[in-house]
């Protein structure tokens, strides 16, 4: 199972908790006191002081029903019968300063745009709308308690409250009160309660708890069975009713196809959405699609794109895919303070691979010094916990030079606790003992971690091995055991090998001769670049070497040798005319 197929329950109750409601819009208002009756009389009441005809003209200011639009004023009326102990009119007074209270364009030319937000006063007036057995107050105030939003944060007294509020018939703090019992954030953890409460209030439409019972019923929750199919139905149907997260998991079912059968556009379209909305996981998706091959020609600058839009957010994996993209120029224009801008993030978040990315970053940007002052302490520290890349990278950085005076016996103290792990730090050690980097040529203290890197399948490795065994480095001299090696790194794509191979196999040295397999060598060289491998098969073509004569061919590889400083292919060019 992938790690974004695990968050997906847990992460998904961290979601779904962490939701509260956006900022009201004045149009939305509850329906105060009667919806009937001559508003002129109502006005007159509630200058008298009558809370139900305050709350009528309220409603008739926050809806625009009968006057002009005005937030501020419908709110001031609210506030009269709050004062008044109108336990109703304090419920959704709290409600509306919760999050704040936007006005419909049109109130404009009164200049009303709308009502700050003000969680502590909110809580204070749900607490009396509470005391007053206004269900509405007692699911806000547990709403309030649970998020420690406007005072502190207590999931005894939020369970409290939302429970004196589900018994009130409260679907929204039946959703609060299952997600506590389903963590055990009280200290209570009791699923069966939990899908119980969430079962009613997805019945009763609230879209969150449909997602959340949606990441149910995917885990498996006790008493929940797993069941991706009904999963996918659920995430759907609170996807479709707006919630973000729903969207995120709805289209990763159908990338993958959950329960659901796959079905890569609209899984797309899913996750994109999700990503508009503020989801980073569903951005860095997005970011990870268009970098695939699989469904059409990659887009890599629109994947930087959505990798930005995640690592805003503090996605560490999209933050070091994106410095990686500016490190190398892909989809981006190569850019290595923008690269190890991105790296750091990653870094700072906890992203150890980034760490050490960080470090090619720097060798590459003029602020380098700057980045491994601070990045050597988090490598040595991550070294010493016993990290053995930490340990690689460190080695690398002390043997350079890089950030820190160089270190040749520090360095290879770090590559010989890393080279039992990792593949990159055997071949540097194995490599740096047999050039003497760290002291007297040692290549017999070298062979052993030069086998480990060539039995792991490094071509560096397997020529390097293949030159020691050639050359009698360490170990007997052995041609055709050296030809054997050289032959397996230049099908793994080695240049040097494959010329190797081409020089061994021409003759004058101890394995049998066999010229057209040295010209088929020669040719592998060539054509990646290697400037005597192209002399040499220029040479070939012009005498015929490797059974076949070409003139004009041999002409053309010579001249790309000379090109590249050759001087024996310039010869061969000027004597063949």
């Amino acid at each position: 199972m992938s790690d974004r197929r695990k968050d997906g329950w847990s992460g998904a109750l961290r979601r779904a908790f962490g939701t509260s409601p956006q900022a009201a819009r004045a149009e939305d208002a509850p329906a105060l006191g009667p919806a009937q009756g001559d508003l002129r009389r109502a006005m007159a009441d509630a200058r008298a002081g009558k809370p139900q005809a305050q709350k009528r003209v309220a409603a008739a200011y926050l809806r625009g029903e009968g006057v002009p639009p005005n937030p501020a004023e419908g709110v001031r009326w609210l506030e009269a019968a709050a004062q008044a102990g109108d336990g109703e009119a304090q419920a959704s007074l709290a409600t509306m300063l919760f999050r704040g209270l936007t006005a419909p364009p049109r109130s404009g030319a009164f200049g009303q745009a709308g009502v700050s937000a003000d969680p502590a006063r909110a809580r204070a007036l749900a607490q009396q709308a509470a005391e007053a057995g206004e269900s509405d107050g007692q699911a806000l105030l547990g709403y309030l308690w649970s998020t420690g939003e406007g005072g502190p944060r207590d999931y005894e007294r939020a369970a409290c409250f939302y429970e004196q509020a589900v018994a009130g018939g409260s679907m929204q703090a039946a959703l609060g009160l299952g997600l506590i019992r389903l963590l055990g954030l009280d200290g209570v953890t009791d699923t069966a309660r939990a899908a119980a409460l969430l079962t009613r209030a997805a019945e009763a439409d609230v879209a969150t708890a449909i997602y959340v019972l949606g990441t149910l019923h995917e885990a498996g929750v006790p008493p929940i069975a797993p069941d991706e199919a009904a999963a996918a139905s659920f995430y759907r149907r609170a996807a479709e009713a707006g919630v973000r997260p729903a969207k995120a998991r709805l289209g990763l079912a159908l990338m993958h196809g959950w329960g659901v059968a796959r079905n890569m556009p609209a899984a797309e379209t899913w996750l994109r959405r999700a990503a508009l909305e503020g989801d980073a996981e569903a951005a860095a998706i997005v970011g990870d699609l268009q970098c695939d091959s699989s469904h059409g020609v990659p887009n890599l600058l629109e994947a930087a794109g959505w990798y930005q839009m995640a690592a805003e957010q503090g996605h560490r994996l999209a933050a070091r895919k994106l410095g990686l993209m500016y490190l190398a120029g892909r989809g981006v224009s190569a850019d290595a303070e923008t690269a190890m801008r991105w790296l750091e993030k990653a870094a700072e978040a906890g992203d150890r691979v980034a760490v050490f990315d960080l470090g090619m970053a720097a060798t590459e940007s003029e602020g380098g010094a700057r980045v491994m002052a601070s990045l050597l302490p988090r490598l040595r520290g991550l070294a010493e916990e016993g990290d053995p890349v930490a340990a690689y990278n460190l080695a690398v950085c002390l043997h350079n030079g890089s950030g820190v005076a160089a270190d040749p016996g520090e360095a290879r103290r770090w590559l010989e606790k890393s080279a039992p792990h990792v593949v990159n730090a055997a071949y540097w050690l194995g490599r740096l003992l047999v050039d003497g980097a760290m002291g007297p040529p040692a290549p017999e203290a070298a062979l052993p971690w030069l086998r480990r890197a060539a039995a792991e399948g490094m071509p560096d490795a397997v020529a390097l091995l293949a030159d020691m065994t050639l050359n009698g480095l360490g170990l007997p001299a052995d041609a055709m055991a050296a030809l054997e090696l050289f032959i397996q790194a230049a099908h793994s794509g080695h240049v040097g090998a494959a010329f190797a191979c081409g020089a061994l196999l021409g003759g004058g040295h101890p394995v049998p001769e066999d010229r057209p397999r040295a010209e088929r060598f020669f040719r592998q060289a060539a054509q990646q670049g290697h400037p005597r491998a192209q002399m040499m098969l220029g040479r070939y073509l012009l005498r015929g070497l490797g059974g076949t004569r070409d003139a004009a061919q041999a002409a053309q590889w010579l001249e790309k040798a000379a090109l590249q400083g050759v001087e024996e292919a310039r010869a061969m060019l000027k004597a063949a005319g």
